[in-house]
């Protein structure tokens, strides 16, 4: 008699195996943070070389947010049809031929297309390693593995940001695009040796060689095989996209994606404007980087705290607390600071706020949606935020060129995680249907 492998992951407890998935989906989280922020760290040497003004700058902080919520969009749906991992292993191709593109740029329309293309691949890894994550935990430790996942953002643009530091000091800033590229090439063979195609996955799609692939990773997680595939669930007609707006999924859909449009426009207003606004307080470059980097540790020791508490607090307690102590630090950012040593304080405080609040949007989704629609509804929520987001840099850019001053900016834009949290108030009482929905 077989056993459903779905259910003996749920029960056991964790092996190293599946730490060691999670272990790389966080890698593969980290390389995300830095190919983002790389634009952020390498901005004030282009604003320098090239004689653009801070709106310009603005458009071009802007660009793979646009890529990112276009490849959320399609990817994520990707992700539910071919595999995680198959979705992966082409968002690092795109993100190296991206990197690479950057750093042959000479001219604003041609980086702003190269950083698209990075932004597609970053958008579908984002979607395919949340659903990666819930896939390989059990369901005592789930929200820890998609929090902890969600922490490598902000350790990878700490690595990153030390390492640009490093390199703007005898490099120019296209040497940190070099980098990036470097760094998501050498990730293909690790996610092929450590991440196999998620269970659960298999078990949904059953493509031919199923039973043995699921045979092979369960005895790699210290688990005994089964004979044969329990019976498939019904499954409806109606494909990913549309199952999340049925009336079992419909409200976690739109007011998921309410709160993480809302809240991450002031994330990316804080980690995409704090190189050139220590610069342009009379800073140096290499110290501006250094800023985003403890910011960076900020938001790695929110995530960090934010998964233990999950263990005793309710996730959605914790990040609605989170998105409001995100509102009151970013504004207090936007007063400045007279030190290097106070600026460095306040930006850790407000990343750690900030990125407590993203990593639990991350594992909201990740326990609020079924296998079937996981990573499209991850897809779907990032996309849709990410496209809505892309406007933050650009907004407080022309903001800042119409005469605004710095306090004024951090106000407005701060207001996002407000709303983030009335929208996730709404989810109060809400629990994922128990029937799959596809």
């Amino acid at each position: 008699m077989s056993t459903d492998p779905r259910v003996v992951i749920q029960r056991a407890p964790m092996s190293r195996f599946q730490w060691g998935v999670v272990g790389t989906m966080i890698g593969l989280n980290a390389l995300d943070g830095f190919d983002v922020l790389s634009i952020s760290f390498a901005s004030p040497g282009i604003a320098a070389e090239w004689g653009i003004d801070r709106a310009a700058l603005g458009i071009v902080l802007s660009m793979e947010l646009v890529g990112m919520a276009v490849g959320s969009l399609l990817l994520g749906g990707v992700a539910d049809r071919i595999g995680r991992r198959a979705t992966i292993l082409g968002c690092l191709a795109l993100m190296t031929i991206g990197m690479l593109g950057a750093s042959t740029a000479d001219e604003v329309t041609t980086l702003s297309a190269w950083r698209v293309l990075t932004g597609l691949g970053i958008g579908g890894m984002l979607a395919s390693t949340n659903a990666a994550v819930a896939e390989a935990a059990n369901d005592r430790r789930r929200s820890l593995a998609v929090v902890l996942m969600a922490a490598g953002y902000p350790v990878g643009t700490i690595v990153g940001g030390l390492i640009s530091a490093v390199l703007l000091n005898y490099f120019d800033w296209r040497a940190v695009f070099v980098f990036g590229a470097v760094a998501s090439l050498c990730f293909v063979p690790i996610v092929l040796w450590r991440a196999p195609e998620s269970i659960a996955f298999l078990m949904h799609k059953r493509p031919p060689d199923a039973l043995r692939r699921i045979n092979r990773t369960l005895a790699r997680m210290g688990h005994p095989a089964i004979d044969a595939l329990p019976e498939p669930e019904t499954k409806s007609d109606k494909a990913p996209l549309v199952a999340l707006f049925t009336p079992a999924l419909v409200r976690a859909t739109l007011l998921l994606t309410i709160a993480y449009l809302t809240h991450i426009m002031t994330f990316y207003f804080i980690l995409k404007w704090i190189p050139k606004i220590v610069v342009d307080m009379g800073f140096v470059l290499s110290t501006a980087a250094g800023v985003l980097v403890w910011a960076s540790i900020g938001g790695a020791s929110g995530s960090l705290l934010l998964g233990l508490l999950t263990a005793r607090v309710r996730l959605l307690g914790l990040t609605i607390f989170a998105m409001i102590g995100s509102t009151a630090l970013v504004i207090l950012f936007g007063r400045g600071a007279d030190d290097l040593t106070g600026l460095s304080l306040v930006a850790a405080l407000a990343g750690f706020a900030t990125n407590a609040g993203v990593v639990g949007l991350y594992a909201l989704i990740a326990q609020s949606f079924p296998t079937g629609t996981r990573a499209t509804a991850t897809g779907f929520v990032i996309g849709i935020g990410r496209g809505g987001s892309a406007l933050a840099p650009a907004l407080a850019g022309f903001l800042f060129a119409a005469g605004y001053q710095l306090q004024t900016v951090a106000i407005l834009m701060g207001l996002g995680s407000t709303i983030a949290a009335l929208a996730l108030f709404g989810l109060r009482g809400w629990q994922q249907p128990e029937a799959p929905t596809t």
